[in-house]
């Protein structure tokens, strides 16, 4: 029986609280079931299946759009959706996981992700994708917070930096072969595969699971959902993201475009004012005292704002523009996650030997330098122009990355185990929607400004380029819109029109994003780096030390 001491006194851990196998932790007995080099290849195929979808999507854009003739406001949607569902709902599905058993959360998630994706495929209507998009998002919060909370239950602390370093690495991995694999799917057989790829992945794994996973569950503590705090949660992340997305359609000064972001922010405040009074809070406000976990956070939703969004256009960027097919895009973009993979267990050794304090800062430096690099890109820049700031962007993630998730998951008592998973995730997944609205609306914002300009500069008569604004969604997918019996020369002057245009609002978009990185190097400088809990000697028991004070 284990023992958690805490400023209220030593409680006991076992029938009446955290329910796990600890086989692995104090010594694995034998079988594979709670084995850790089973836990980490079972959890590490469901964050791969979740991490392959995300980059698959980024490359496979532009064929949906075609598909399904749908504009750059549904693209966002069809990331958005998804990701929305995530952010919200991933803290609740931790605090569901720690009651009813992680186990059984995370099988459940990987299952149902593997069926929406085959929805996703087969609907046929860019609303249909956007709604199943939507419900992947359910499950994928179901699955995501959970593994992470499993890895917390299955290792002991000295082992744990480990264990979250082959847990990014299998992100990692997959963000690799995410691009490469979606253009081998588009290119010889169509864009639905991007996400049936997910059936044969999700299937072994939860097959695994069933073998190899011990359940663990917290039992001292009851688990409630906080209704209001959820829905006022979701209402102001819905109403900000929905205002940035239509900001560039209504304007930035439209009193609608105020109206949804000054509303959604006034819901989020009142969502973190409710939270300090309810008894049975969405997310426990004590463990922002430890500046571990909130700068861990705050650390997340900036590498994530800058590389979900820079991913996002650059890929229609090099098919649109550039006009590489899928396969050749997907090894082209393989430079950033390659060294994503190899920054990973870095970023693990710098956590361990310097603590956050130094691997954030680091990795954020390196993001900046790698992000500024991409503004000297134009329509037909030579690859080296490319993959030498993917290579350092790339070379920045794995830091941090890494040293923040393990921040935010060993810095939480056991018992927030999931919490604290849930808090990683939402922070990612978070970055990934402001990032993807917030330049997108950059760049369109910059685009519709230039256009006229653009269009006139390469040629194009004044009254052709005044009909070809109606067609800014267009170009701001690097398309170039064909002007029905126009001679040759008028058409060659609007694709380099049209292609300027997008440049200068794709420059924009990673200016805003390098600025954000290079402002957020000192972001690490503000975390401890010792843990918020610590071992007791009594370890080889199992017991546990909170912190005296949080």
């Amino acid at each position: 029986m284990d023992v958690i001491r805490t400023p209220e006194g030593p409680q006991q851990v076992g029938p009446g609280g955290d329910e796990r196998d600890r086989s692995n932790a104090s010594g694995h007995t034998g079988g594979i079931r709670g084995n850790g080099t089973w836990v980490l290849i079972t959890v590490g195929l469901a964050v791969a299946m979740v991490g392959l979808d995300g980059t698959i999507v980024a490359v496979a854009n532009p064929y949906i759009a075609k598909g399904l003739h749908c504009n750059l406001s549904d693209l966002q949607w069809v990331a958005n959706a998804y990701l929305l569902a995530l952010a919200i709902l991933l803290v609740p599905m931790g605090k569901v996981g720690d009651r009813y058993g992680r186990r059984l959360l995370m099988l459940i998630g990987t299952a149902g992700f593997a069926l929406s994706s085959l929805g996703v495929g087969l609907i046929g209507s860019i609303s249909g994708v956007i709604g199943f998009r939507a419900v992947l998002g359910v499950f994928g919060a179901m699955l995501m917070p959970n593994t992470l909370a499993i890895v917390r239950s299955a290792f002991p602390k000295e082992r744990l930096n480990f264990a979250v370093a082959v847990w990014g690495g299998a992100a990692a991995v997959s963000v690799a072969a995410g691009p490469v694999v979606a253009g081998l799917l588009v290119q010889h057989a169509s864009w639905p595969w991007c996400f049936y790829i997910n059936l044969p992945i999700g299937a072994v794994t939860v097959l695994l699971g069933l073998f190899t996973l011990a359940e663990s569950r917290d039992t001292h503590h009851r688990h409630h959902v906080d209704i209001p705090g959820l829905l006022l949660v979701a209402g102001g992340l819905f109403c900000v993201v929905f205002g940035l997305v239509k900001a560039d359609t209504w304007g930035w000064g439209d009193a609608k475009t105020i109206g949804f972001l000054c509303g959604g922010i006034v819901l989020l405040v009142a969502f973190g004012l409710a939270e300090l009074k309810t008894v049975t809070p969405l997310v426990p406000m004590h463990l922002f005292s430890s500046r571990r976990i909130t700068f861990g956070c705050v650390a997340t939703v900036l590498v994530f704002f800058s590389l979900f969004g820079v991913l996002f256009f650059i890929s229609l960027y090099l098919q649109n523009v550039h006009g590489y097919d899928p396969v050749a895009t997907g090894l082209r973009v393989l430079p950033i996650s390659g060294a994503f993979v190899f920054s990973c267990p870095l970023g693990g050794y710098l956590n361990e030997r310097f603590g956050p304090r130094a691997a954030v800062p680091f990795g954020m430096f390196f993001i900046s330098v790698g992000l500024a690099g991409l503004l000297w890109l134009e329509p037909m820049s030579a690859y080296v122009h490319v993959w030498v700031p993917f290579v350092v962007l790339g070379f920045g993630i794995g830091p941090v990355v890494v040293s923040a998730s393990s921040a935010i998951v060993s810095s939480a008592p056991v018992d927030d185990a999931a919490i604290a998973g849930s808090l990683q995730s939402t922070s990612l997944q978070i970055g990934g929607v402001l990032g993807t609205s917030v330049l997108a609306s950059v760049l369109t914002t910059r685009l519709g400004h230039v256009l006229f300009a653009k269009l006139t500069a390469s040629g194009v008569p004044a009254t052709v380029a005044t009909e070809l604004q109606q067609a800014r969604q267009l170009i701001a997918q690097g398309v170039a819109p064909t002007v029905a019996r126009a001679p040759a020369p008028l058409q060659h002057a609007i694709v380099a029109g049209s292609q300027a245009s997008f440049m200068s609002g794709l420059h924009a978009a990673i200016l805003v994003a390098a600025i954000v990185s290079f402002v957020a190097v000192p972001v690490g400088l503000l975390m401890n780096d010792r843990p918020d809990w610590v071992d007791d000697p009594t370890e080889a028991a199992g017991a546990k030390t909170a912190p005296a004070s949080r």
